[in-house]
């Protein structure tokens, strides 16, 4: 994961862009591995850790009537998570997350190991879901960091995105 953070970080330096993200069940986990490199901070500009639907109102300006309508993992939410993170960050690209990390499902539906992202970057947003099952919190969360990172870098490369 971290050879391909630092081409995701590389990408866009040569590009002259900038990174951010909002994390739910990663916790903060993608911008700790953005902060591994050396000069990162001319990239990678911060991001949100917006657990809560609280805070993800609050703090990414996704709609209430989005979370009530569509539930909190969804990727509806996921992709005003981006929108409202590269505007709040002041970004080219954000990358968001939102899922159920466990022990149990979530009210509303969402399993254990479902997980929506979204990607702001341009005028466009795209999302993906997976669904990982239940294999364990940590594993998890490290799936979420690394999709995030192939979904920022599908934007470059020719190649489809790797479902891991």
């Amino acid at each position: 994961m971290i050879e391909r953070m630092h081409t995701l970080l590389q990408t866009l330096a040569d590009k002259g862009q900038t990174l951010g993200c909002v994390e739910s069940l990663s916790g903060g986990k993608f911008a700790a591995e953005a902060c591994c490199f050396p000069g990162a901070s001319h990239v990678f500009k911060g991001g949100l850790v917006t657990y809560t639907p609280e805070t993800k109102i609050a703090l990414a300006h996704v709609k209430k009537i989005t979370i009530d309508r569509f539930g909190i993992v969804s990727p509806s939410v996921a992709s005003e998570m981006a929108i409202g993170g590269k505007k709040a960050l002041g970004v080219d690209m954000c990358l968001s997350c939102t899922g159920n990390a466990g022990p149990t499902a979530q009210e509303g539906g969402a399993a254990v190991g479902d997980v929506c992202f979204a990607l702001a970057y341009g005028g466009s947003v795209w999302t993906i879901q997976m669904s990982y099952g239940d294999i364990g919190r940590e594993e998890i969360r490290n799936k979420t960091v690394k999709m995030m990172v192939e979904l920022g870098l599908s934007v470059f490369e020719s190649t489809n995105i790797k479902l891991i």
